[in-house]
């Protein structure tokens, strides 16, 4: 009687054992698709500056309405042939496009005081072309995120991938709130969550 009573609960334990490998790669590999995401976005931001030097430099304004639904356009085709949903390609590139634009606000307000130094590197032929490999690669990591985009600790995971990657690296404090700005659509509820 003892044993039949074990068999069940030795097998769920069993079960339970082979699940917790399963569930933590897959944690391991949200994980991984997350901090993949900012460290693209990132280097997507770093581009600010020599986007807002050449606009300093040719006396251009920062907005570039044209460019901005241009680039929406093709993220929306784009983002249908990966299988993404259109709509929340829109919103991550939007934001992409509004922390980009914020940095170089805040870079502009700077240079009123000292300004930058040295040539711009050229908008159409140097950074827009890394512009460009960027979003493919956003797009390919967007598909990557998918799954963890729904799930109720999205929010908390995505601001503790960030925590982690400033640790990291040698981030730029200055470009907290732009960051922040760009990661605020990845997941479906928006926004990111509090580390305690």
């Amino acid at each position: 009687m003892t044993a039949l009573f074990l068999r069940p609960t030795v097998r769920a334990i069993a079960i339970a054992l082979f699940a917790v490998p399963i569930m933590a790669t897959r944690a391991a590999e949200a994980d991984s698709s997350l901090t993949n995401v900012v460290a693209l976005v990132s280097q997507r931001l770093a581009l600010a500056e020599p986007v807002a030097h050449w606009k300093w430099a040719h006396g251009q304004p920062i907005d570039d309405t044209p460019r901005e639904r241009q680039l929406l356009s093709e993220v929306t085709t784009r983002a249908r042939s990966a299988g993404i949903d259109p709509d929340f390609a829109q919103a991550f590139f939007q934001d992409q496009i509004d922390a980009s634009k914020a940095a170089q606000r805040a870079l502009f307000a700077q240079w009123k005081h000292v300004p930058p130094t040295g040539p711009a590197p050229d908008l159409k032929t140097v950074v827009r072309p890394q512009l460009d490999q960027l979003t493919q690669r956003l797009i390919s990591a967007l598909v990557q995120v998918e799954p963890v985009r729904a799930t109720p600790d999205c929010p908390l995971r995505v601001t503790q991938t960030l925590a982690n990657w400033k640790a990291m690296t040698h981030y730029d404090a200055s470009r907290s709130a732009a960051m922040r700005l760009a990661l605020s659509h990845v997941c479906a509820t928006g926004g990111l969550g509090a580390v305690g």
